[in-house]
């Protein structure tokens, strides 16, 4: 399915969201309404992470934070329940340079060396098949996604309906603010808009144990110059996204994995947003080693460029920095990312290669940056993560920029409760 494929493929390569996550504490049921509140759980994480960069032609930046979340959420009474979450982030002075030189790093915490904010704030309806659910929360879609890579994911100003049946999953939605990470920690009052009107979407998706098909429309509205905080909210474009993956067990022991994507996006509002990209993966897991393979390709579009969304995107060769988007502007591009893990009892250890080529543009200049990820991760139990990875990119059209030749180094510590 492509839930376990997309968690092999991005856990190994960029330690993503899903070696951070908390585990989903089991919602209690209540037949009062006074116990919708003594009956409410807690649940959050500590974690703190520590990231220095190295740059081949500008300055070295070190980063470090520590914080968490803290969720409560209300018991289920009659279909009904609701929750809220705070999320921080705070600088560790000593480990974070000094904020009045050029060597401190804000990408943590932002540049005044905290972050706090009420994350989620959502009510919740469930009746049989269908659920509604009003306010801030997480989601993950292949456009919009939590993208919990850092010390403070995304999250969405939202109302969404989903309807399940069989093995079929429903969802129509209106996305109208986001913060996090991704959107900028710098941003006034933190939340901005998801364009001028907002992001409209419904997504399709069958699941079993073998095959698992994804179908997803976006609309995403272009803001009007005045809104425009964080450049993602110039993006205006309508988006088609199609996947299908699946899997098959060889024997006990080797399991193989494949998958195909697409994705498609029309300029709105003179966005300069325009696409077509393909997409391949295979993957081989014999007992506790994995390797993998992924391929997308864009296709030209003058003067265009693509847009992954709002969060990390889901092309299969996303890695921790490059992401095919960085190079689609006016030109054919196509990126290939292998991934070699292994597993032993409470560790595993993960190596990935990328190589990034686009063809030369209308101005004649070409791009190709190689990154390769080295990656540790420690878990004794279902709630403690311990984790590093060590990123190197080299810009091999320019090894002069400043962009993409660097070297960044990780450290995780990560507590669910």
């Amino acid at each position: 399915m492509k839930k376990l494929i997309k968690l092999s493929l991005v856990a190994a390569i960029s330690l993503s969201s899903t070696l951070y996550a908390e585990e989903s504490k089991e919602q209690s049921v209540t037949n009062s309404f006074k116990h919708m509140f003594k009956d409410g759980t807690m649940s959050g994480n500590i974690r703190s992470i520590y990231s220095a960069y190295n740059n081949d032609n500008d300055k070295n930046t070190y980063a470090s934070a520590i914080g968490g979340k803290l969720k409560y959420e209300l018991a289920t009474y009659n279909g009904f329940n609701g929750g809220v979450a705070l999320t921080t982030s705070h600088d560790i002075g000593f480990l974070s340079g000094d904020k009045h030189q050029a060597k401190r790093n804000d990408e943590l915490s932002s540049s005044k060396g905290s972050y706090t904010e009420l994350t989620e704030a959502y009510i919740n309806y469930q009746f049989e098949n269908l659920n509604l659910c009003i306010g801030r929360q997480l989601i993950d879609t292949p456009l919009a996604d939590s993208d919990d890579i850092r010390m403070i994911p995304n999250t969405f100003e939202a109302y969404i309906a989903s309807y399940k049946i069989n093995n079929f999953s429903l969802m129509v939605a209106h996305l109208k603010e986001w913060q996090g990470t991704d959107a900028g920690l710098d941003v006034d009052n933190h939340w901005i808009k998801t364009g001028k009107n907002g992001v409209n979407l419904i997504g399709l998706t069958y699941g079993n144990d073998f095959i698992e098909t994804n179908t997803w429309y976006y609309n995403i509205s272009n803001a009007s110059k005045s809104d425009i905080k964080n450049e993602a909210d110039e993006n205006g474009n309508n988006a088609i996204y199609l996947d299908v993956t699946g899997t098959y067990n060889l024997n006990d022991n080797i399991e193989l994995h494949a998958g195909l994507q697409y994705l498609k996006e029309s300029e709105l509002d003179k966005s300069n947003v325009e696409a077509n990209i393909y997409g391949a993966m295979a993957e081989m897991v014999v007992n506790d080693f994995t390797i993998n393979i992924a391929y997308n390709k864009s296709i030209e579009k003058s003067k265009k460029h693509s847009f992954s969304g709002y969060g990390g995107g889901t092309l299969f060769t996303n890695m921790d920095t490059m992401i095919l988007d960085e190079i689609t502007e006016d030109r054919d591009a196509r990126a290939i990312v292998t991934n070699l893990s292994y597993s032993i009892n409470d560790f595993s250890l993960s190596y990935a290669y990328g190589d990034f080529n686009g063809n030369a543009n209308s101005s004649n200049e070409k791009a190709h940056i190689v990154e390769q990820n080295i990656g540790i991760e420690f878990t004794p139990n279902d709630d403690l993560v311990i984790s590093a990875i060590y990123v190197n990119d080299n810009n091999k059209e320019d090894s002069k920029s400043k962009d993409f030749n660097n070297d960044n180094f990780r450290v995780l510590v990560s507590y669910n409760f």
